[in-house]
Protein backbone atom coordinates (compact mmCIF):
# COMPACT_ATOMS: atom_id res chain seq x y z
CA UNK A 1 0.00 0.00 0.00
CA UNK A 2 1.01 3.72 -0.53
CA UNK A 3 2.36 5.46 2.27
CA UNK A 4 1.30 9.01 3.52
CA UNK A 5 2.05 11.88 5.65
CA UNK A 6 -1.07 13.94 7.30
CA UNK A 7 -0.30 16.80 9.32
CA UNK A 8 -4.12 17.98 10.98
CA UNK A 9 -4.20 21.29 12.62
CA UNK A 10 -6.55 21.52 15.59
CA UNK A 11 -8.26 24.73 17.19
CA UNK A 12 -6.01 26.27 20.14
CA UNK A 13 -9.09 26.22 22.11
CA UNK A 14 -9.19 22.63 22.53
CA UNK A 15 -7.21 20.44 25.19
CA UNK A 16 -4.10 18.66 24.36
CA UNK A 17 -6.63 15.65 24.96
CA UNK A 18 -9.07 16.41 22.56
CA UNK A 19 -6.81 17.01 19.86
CA UNK A 20 -5.75 13.64 20.35
CA UNK A 21 -9.16 12.28 20.00
CA UNK A 22 -9.25 13.54 16.56
CA UNK A 23 -5.91 11.76 15.73
CA UNK A 24 -7.44 8.75 17.42
CA UNK A 25 -10.88 9.47 15.52
CA UNK A 26 -8.90 9.74 12.19
CA UNK A 27 -6.79 6.49 12.83
CA UNK A 28 -9.91 4.62 13.89
CA UNK A 29 -11.50 5.55 10.22
CA UNK A 30 -8.31 4.07 8.43
CA UNK A 31 -7.96 0.78 10.47
CA UNK A 32 -11.39 0.24 10.26
CA UNK A 33 -10.86 1.05 5.95
CA UNK A 34 -7.89 -1.67 6.35
CA UNK A 35 -4.62 0.75 7.06
CA UNK A 36 -2.25 1.73 9.35
CA UNK A 37 -0.74 4.66 11.32
CA UNK A 38 2.72 4.15 11.41
CA UNK A 39 3.76 7.15 12.98
CA UNK A 40 2.25 9.95 15.47
CA UNK A 41 3.34 13.03 16.54
CA UNK A 42 2.40 15.66 18.54
CA UNK A 43 3.80 18.80 17.70
CA UNK A 44 2.29 21.50 19.85
CA UNK A 45 -0.18 24.57 20.45
CA UNK A 46 2.09 26.06 17.90
CA UNK A 47 1.27 29.58 16.18
CA UNK A 48 0.34 29.82 12.36
CA UNK A 49 1.56 31.87 9.65
CA UNK A 50 -2.01 33.87 9.72
CA UNK A 51 -5.24 33.72 11.58
CA UNK A 52 -7.89 30.96 10.61
CA UNK A 53 -11.10 31.14 11.51
CA UNK A 54 -10.19 33.49 14.35
CA UNK A 55 -7.47 31.62 15.40
CA UNK A 56 -3.84 32.26 16.12
CA UNK A 57 -2.64 29.03 16.96
CA UNK A 58 -3.40 25.72 16.68
CA UNK A 59 -2.59 21.76 18.30
CA UNK A 60 -0.17 20.40 15.26
CA UNK A 61 -0.37 16.91 14.99
CA UNK A 62 1.71 14.40 12.21
CA UNK A 63 0.47 10.89 11.17
CA UNK A 64 2.65 8.67 9.28
CA UNK A 65 0.08 6.58 7.36
CA UNK A 66 0.03 2.95 5.77
CA UNK A 67 -3.39 2.84 3.84
CA UNK A 68 -4.89 2.72 0.25
CA UNK A 69 -5.95 5.82 -1.37
CA UNK A 70 -10.30 5.48 -0.88
CA UNK A 71 -8.89 5.11 2.57
CA UNK A 72 -6.89 8.43 3.00
CA UNK A 73 -10.10 9.93 0.96
CA UNK A 74 -12.50 9.10 3.69
CA UNK A 75 -10.43 9.85 6.58
CA UNK A 76 -9.89 13.25 4.91
CA UNK A 77 -14.01 13.50 4.39
CA UNK A 78 -13.84 12.86 7.98
CA UNK A 79 -11.85 15.54 9.22
CA UNK A 80 -13.34 18.04 7.43
CA UNK A 81 -16.75 17.13 8.86
CA UNK A 82 -14.64 17.48 12.34
CA UNK A 83 -15.08 21.57 13.94
CA UNK A 84 -12.34 21.17 15.53
CA UNK A 85 -10.20 20.75 12.59
CA UNK A 86 -8.79 23.84 11.36
CA UNK A 87 -6.59 22.50 8.46
CA UNK A 88 -5.04 19.08 7.06
CA UNK A 89 -2.79 17.96 4.64
CA UNK A 90 -1.67 14.57 3.24
CA UNK A 91 1.11 14.59 0.94
CA UNK A 92 2.54 10.76 -0.60
CA UNK A 93 5.96 9.94 0.55
CA UNK A 94 8.02 7.26 -0.57
CA UNK A 95 9.32 5.83 3.49
CA UNK A 96 8.59 7.10 6.47
CA UNK A 97 11.35 7.57 8.82
CA UNK A 98 11.27 6.32 12.48
CA UNK A 99 13.54 9.00 13.78
CA UNK A 100 11.91 12.47 15.21
CA UNK A 101 10.84 14.62 12.37
CA UNK A 102 12.49 18.17 11.68
CA UNK A 103 10.42 19.96 14.10
CA UNK A 104 10.49 18.25 17.09
CA UNK A 105 14.56 17.66 16.85
CA UNK A 106 14.80 21.61 16.32
CA UNK A 107 12.61 21.91 19.27
CA UNK A 108 15.34 19.22 21.60
CA UNK A 109 18.09 21.22 19.88
CA UNK A 110 16.32 24.59 21.33
CA UNK A 111 16.10 23.85 24.95
CA UNK A 112 20.03 22.83 25.41
CA UNK A 113 20.72 26.26 24.16
CA UNK A 114 18.38 27.71 26.10
CA UNK A 115 20.91 28.44 28.60
CA UNK A 116 23.63 31.57 27.45
CA UNK A 117 25.98 31.94 30.21
CA UNK A 118 25.47 34.09 33.61
CA UNK A 119 23.77 37.59 32.96
CA UNK A 120 26.47 40.64 32.78
CA UNK A 121 25.72 42.90 35.96
CA UNK A 122 24.36 45.97 34.38
CA UNK A 123 24.01 47.58 31.46
CA UNK A 124 27.31 50.19 31.71
CA UNK A 125 30.77 49.22 32.88
CA UNK A 126 30.17 50.50 36.66
CA UNK A 127 27.69 47.55 36.43
CA UNK A 128 24.88 50.49 37.96
CA UNK A 129 21.66 51.21 35.87
CA UNK A 130 21.17 54.68 35.36
CA UNK A 131 17.51 55.69 36.53
CA UNK A 132 15.32 58.01 34.08
CA UNK A 133 16.57 61.47 35.70
CA UNK A 134 19.99 60.57 35.07
CA UNK A 135 19.84 59.86 31.29
CA UNK A 136 22.53 63.05 29.82
CA UNK A 137 19.74 64.96 28.43
CA UNK A 138 18.95 65.77 31.61
CA UNK A 139 22.03 66.42 33.83
CA UNK A 140 23.08 68.88 30.75
CA UNK A 141 19.64 70.63 31.44
CA UNK A 142 20.57 70.70 35.25
CA UNK A 143 24.18 71.62 34.44
CA UNK A 144 22.60 74.36 32.43
CA UNK A 145 19.98 75.15 35.43
CA UNK A 146 23.20 75.57 37.68
CA UNK A 147 25.05 77.93 35.28
CA UNK A 148 22.29 80.74 34.80
CA UNK A 149 21.48 80.78 39.09
CA UNK A 150 25.34 81.00 39.59
CA UNK A 151 25.74 84.28 37.20
CA UNK A 152 22.29 85.71 38.37
CA UNK A 153 19.98 85.24 35.36
CA UNK A 154 16.60 85.24 36.54
CA UNK A 155 14.39 82.69 37.73
CA UNK A 156 11.85 80.38 35.16
CA UNK A 157 8.52 81.10 35.36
Amino acid sequence: MPLYETVVIARSEITQAQADAVADAATAQLEADGGAVKKREYWGLRSLAYRIKKNRKGHYILLGLDASSPAVQEMERQLTLNEDVLRFMTVRVEAISEEPSAILSRKADDRERSFRGPKPSGRFDSGRKRGFDEREEFRARDEFRADRDEYGAEEDI
